[in-house]
């Protein structure tokens, strides 16, 4: 047997080198991600040092009183519900379509191309332009006035473009060994996509709904115009009469209460903001946690 020269395993300097610069990278990068969530967290401690004496059963249940300066925000709560709920079922619907279009359908030429930047390009639009949009588009076009209808298709115009860039990205990924499959199975191209493609893109899908949903929570200036009230009591009524009429909301209360109503409670927009926040990060778990468990029955 030949003598092994064991000196040769020994770690050299390009090695200590190597594991110096890996060392200075992960302290780097996990600076910067401290230095991201930190501004995060001392949001949320302050909202909830200071907008936590307002919470109470009273103040999710009761009406706005005296000027908004009292009371809760129940009509608030509602008609934000109600407006995000229109705009999902507006934009996710045709934002997945449109999605499976240009992915499954659409050729590879300049008109695709185009409606792909297009697509991206109105992702940056500012909202007070989708805001006046909205108005000459819903609320005085299709006649349907201020309403939460009107609000809602607002923000789904708005809030479509992540929604199909999200959707394109998740089919995009799909192997496309698995359409081979089918079709070498005797499958058509629209049963491959809603058998296969689509089920196997949920994940991405669900996450466009979830940038969607905590954008269209907090967007003040298009509901505003189209279909938000300073001041509306909430009074239960005919589904269809609702969808016709204006709302409270709590981008918009929040908006009012902090600038244009005098002698507020500190308190209270502090209370507002948090349960705002709040509402936004309910609505993600659920939608991540069941995303999540999507993920889980996959089996690639």
């Amino acid at each position: 047997m030949t003598d092994i020269d064991f000196k040769s395993f020994k770690a050299q300097p390009l090695d200590y080198k190597n594991q110096r610069n890996q060392r200075l990278y992960r302290l780097l990068f996990g600076w910067m991600t401290v230095l991201l969530i930190l501004p995060v967290l001392i949001i949320l401690v302050l909202l909830t040092a200071k907008g936590a004496p307002a919470l109470s059963w009273e103040f999710f249940t009761a009406d706005p009183i005296n000027g908004m300066t009292e009371g809760g925000i129940f009509p608030c709560l509602i008609g934000t519900i109600w407006i995000v709920a229109v705009a999902l079922f507006a934009s996710v619907p045709l934002g997945v379509a449109c999605a499976v279009y240009l992915s499954e359908y659409a050729p590879d030429n300049t008109l695709t191309r185009l409606i792909n930047l297009a697509i991206i390009n109105l992702a940056g639009v500012p909202s007070i332009v989708h805001a006046l949009f909205g108005v000459g588009a819903f609320v005085m076009f299709f006649d349907l006035g201020t309403s939460i209808l009107a609000a809602g298709l607002t923000l789904a115009v708005m809030t479509m473009p992540v929604v199909i860039v999200s959707t394109r990205e998740s089919l995009q990924a799909v192997p496309q060994a698995f359409r081979e499959a089918c079709w070498s199975l005797g499958a058509t191209r629209s049963q491959t996509i809603r058998k296969v493609v689509i089920p196997n893109s949920v994940t991405g899908i669900l996450t466009g709904v979830i940038l969607e949903v905590s954008r269209t929570v907090g967007e003040t200036a298009p509901i505003m115009f189209t279909g938000a009230a300073l001041f509306l009591p909430f009074v239960p009524d005919n589904f269809f009469e609702r969808l016709s009429s204006q709302t409270m909301a709590m981008s918009l209360h929040l908006f009012t209460v902090s600038t244009q109503v005098p002698n507020v409670p500190e308190e209270l927009p502090f209370g507002v903001a948090l349960v705002l926040i709040g509402m936004v990060l309910v609505l993600n778990s659920v939608s991540i946690a069941f995303r999540m468990y999507l993920r889980g029955q996959k089996k690639w």
